[in-house]
């Protein structure tokens, strides 16, 4: 059994999450402002359909790519130095998560739903969620979007309508969070797109531990400005 959370009742310590399905740590409770931060802060998020309650989640292990260990493949370099896309940060939030949202090959719904929308919208204008996106001849093609706190980012999803415009934001994102000297980016579950890219698995109490540190110093808490070019 897991806890059933309260308008006001704190998370259980992440060592209570279950191992299967693994990490589920509580239900109930809401996405207000308040609560989704301290859940971010604390290596928890959301994931749960519209007919359910809140399931929060903290898996163990976690994966995530400190931004120093990404990887570029020969074919995504060369498309890159192609120049023939526009990233924009913040420039389309909502046009990003509902595009997240939309359906899928091989997946029979989406947890991204119309109050998850209403959310992170609301984060996005306290200036903590944020999208960046691939803009290929003035139309969005691809875009990812999540939370930052403190020098973490916690990637929520992402998207491609061309091939590799995901790809691209996420090196962009990596590239302008290390200039600005975040330790890492959370990608909270492992797949196999993530790990050619340089994202791995760390055990959740380092998780957790590097969260401590990292979600204290200060960050972007505004709208965001890339100013990273990739050479070519």
């Amino acid at each position: 059994m897991i806890p059933i959370l309260g308008s006001s009742t704190p998370f259980p310590p992440l060592k209570q999450a279950l191992k299967e399905p693994n990490g589920l740590l509580a239900a109930g409770g809401d996405l207000s402002p308040e609560r989704l931060i301290s859940a971010y802060r604390q290596g928890i998020f959301p994931w749960f359909n519209s007919d359910e309650l809140i399931l929060w989640w903290s898996p163990d292990p976690r994966m995530v790519l400190f931004p120093q260990e990404l990887k570029i493949s020969r074919s995504l370099h060369k498309t890159l130095k192609k120049h023939h896309y526009q990233i924009r940060a913040d420039s389309s939030f909502t046009g990003v998560m509902q595009a997240c949202a939309a359906p899928r090959e091989h997946q029979g719904g989406t947890w991204i739903h119309a109050e998850v929308i209403a959310a992170y919208t609301v984060l996005h204008q306290m200036g903590i969620a944020h999208s960046v996106e691939t803009w290929i001849d003035g139309e969005l093609a691809g875009g990812l979007y999540g939370v930052a706190i403190g020098k973490t980012f916690f990637g929520e999803s992402m998207f491609s309508r061309v091939t590799d415009a995901s790809k691209i934001a996420l090196v962009y994102l990596a590239k302008q969070l290390e200039n600005w000297g975040y330790g890492l980016i959370d990608c909270q579950m492992k797949t196999a797109h993530l790990m050619s890219m340089g994202a791995r698995e760390i055990p959740r109490p380092q998780f957790a531990e590097q969260l401590n540190e990292l979600t204290r110093l200060p960050g972007q808490n505004k709208k965001w400005l890339f100013d990273f070019t990739y050479p070519g």
